[in-house]
């Protein structure tokens, strides 16, 4: 065999590896992130945590990872992707040991800022990675399949904590947890290298990796060459640097590009504030709004997860086919779709659980899709591969104070501290009939629920707002997303 021919082995088999090991770590990550929300009601029951409570734990983490996002951005920048992954993953695992023999508020809290910086290094390294070791023409199609890791690992880290949850309490979800995510820190450790150049492979080039990939890769170049106005195929950068700029990627960053992160970041800051409402608070709404037991409430809230696998799959492969690897567009039209999903769940979702499911299963199908092509293909798309780690952490980041808004707000609209003045009234008989404290009782549900849902349409629209910004600055030439 030719030295072509074996650079061109080696190179499918360590493609395979590295979404492999990508795919797993992410997917790790979340069994370290979901246990908490799974058990958020055992934990207020056992512990005696209010509702407030476990929002200001869930926004302690939700902080650190927003700040971990940017703070990885620039280590992974310095140190590699590879270091900064397998000390997050470590530093992840043990913190949810700690949180299986946790027995108050405040070591709760501590840890779970350790575990936000930990669970923040995740997302830079592992788009960071891919994008050395793909092209632009095939990364929407490979990283449509590959950011499925984080649909089935939110699904099974769910059904994995609430299994344990019901079989051996907080500590069986936590302490599993922890080891299915070591599995994952061994696949990072053996499979994962930052670039070609580190096994000795050149730059990727023409090395498909699956087949679907080469039929779309096909089609995407068929279709440049026959553009309507003549112009000839556009061909990505190279990742490997000029020698003039080897080691100095701050002339890579120009006005527009700074622009663009920006507003990909605060559409994606609408995005996690929904998604994060939906992972963090639906377990405890099945629950408390319809009588679910803790395991079965994870169960269903998977819905959102199963639903956006299909999503994330679906968006990639059209990114690519129908439109030749632009990113806004697709996004653009799904996120009308999270939006109706939003207003769904609002009007409908209180009426029966029926409705409620098919209202989670539509957000997810519908948010995941561009989720997943704004914060991976399209964060390594809008500038050199070089820089896909820093622009992923600064677009997750800002999207991650979206995160920590909605549990912030959601937290406290929640909380029934709302109804103290009312109870010297409930609690006086001669006055009240219980028919009437119950009807107060649900009339209050029912009215801090419709301020939730509320924010939830408001954040959808404001991912709209900053992508039509997009659309409109591809059209004249100032982005290509």
């Amino acid at each position: 065999m030719t030295g072509a021919g074996r650079n061109a082995e080696e190179m499918r088999a360590w493609r395979m590896k590295i979404l492999t090991s990508t795919w797993m770590a992410y997917a790790g990550l979340y069994f370290c992130r979901k246990a908490f929300y799974a058990s958020k009601n055992t934990l207020s029951e056992e512990l005696h945590l209010s509702t407030a409570q476990l929002g200001e734990i869930g926004t302690a983490y939700l902080i650190a990872y927003t700040i971990g996002q940017f703070v990885s951005a620039g280590m992974g920048q310095r140190k590699g992707a590879r270091v900064v992954l397998l000390t997050g993953i470590a530093a992840s695992i043990g913190c949810n040991v700690v949180f299986a023999f946790a027995n108050n508020y405040w070591t709760l809290l501590a840890f779970m800022t350790f575990n936000g910086l930990a669970q923040a290094t995740g997302w830079p390294s592992v788009v960071g990675t891919i994008g050395q070791w793909t092209r632009r023409d095939e990364r929407g199609t490979l990283m449509g399949f590959w950011g499925t890791c984080y649909q089935l690992g939110g699904v099974a880290a769910t059904a994995w904590a609430g299994f344990w949850l019901a079989k051996q309490g907080l500590q069986g979800a936590f302490l599993m947890a922890s080891l299915v995510t070591s599995i994952a820190w061994l696949a990072v450790f053996f499979w994962q290298r930052n670039e070609p150049a580190d096994v000795g492979l050149p730059p990727v080039e023409g090395v498909p990796l699956l087949s679907i990939s080469a039929k779309v890769v096909a089609f995407v170049r068929r279709r440049e060459l026959t553009d309507e106005v003549g112009r000839p195929p556009v061909v990505e950068a190279s990742a490997t640097p000029s020698t003039s700029d080897e080691g100095d990627t701050r002339k890579l960053w120009t006005r527009t590009l700074l622009a663009n992160v920006a507003l990909i970041g605060v559409c994606y800051f609408g995005i996690k504030f929904v998604r994060y409402f939906v992972w963090s608070w639906t377990p405890m709404l099945l629950e408390t709004n319809y009588g679910l037991d803790a395991d079965d409430a994870a169960y269903l809230s998977t819905l959102f997860d199963l639903a956006g696998f299909a999503g994330v799959i679906f968006a990639g492969i059209v990114s690519d086919k129908l439109f030749r690897a632009q990113r806004a567009l697709p996004a653009f039209l799904m996120l009308i779709g999270m939006l109706l999903g939003c207003l769904c769940l609002g009007l409908l979702g209180p009426l029966s659980l029926g409705w409620f499911a098919f209202s989670l299963g539509l957000i997810g199908f519908m948010l995941f899709g561009p989720d997943s092509l704004l914060s991976g293909a399209g964060a390594v798309d809008l500038g050199s591969p070089r820089l896909a780690v820093a622009i992923a952490g600064i677009i997750n980041g800002t999207g991650s104070l979206g995160s920590v808004v909605q549990e912030l707000l959601v937290g406290r609209l929640l909380d029934g501290s709302s109804l103290t003045a009312l109870m010297p009234r409930i609690l006086d008989g001669s006055a009240w009939s219980l028919q009437a404290m119950a009807e107060i009782v649900v009339a209050a549900d029912a009215e801090r629920l419709a301020r939730v849902y509320t924010l939830l349409f408001a954040a959808s629209a404001l991912s709209l707002t900053a992508l039509i910004t997009v659309l409109i600055r591809n059209r004249h030439g100032n982005a290509n997303i």
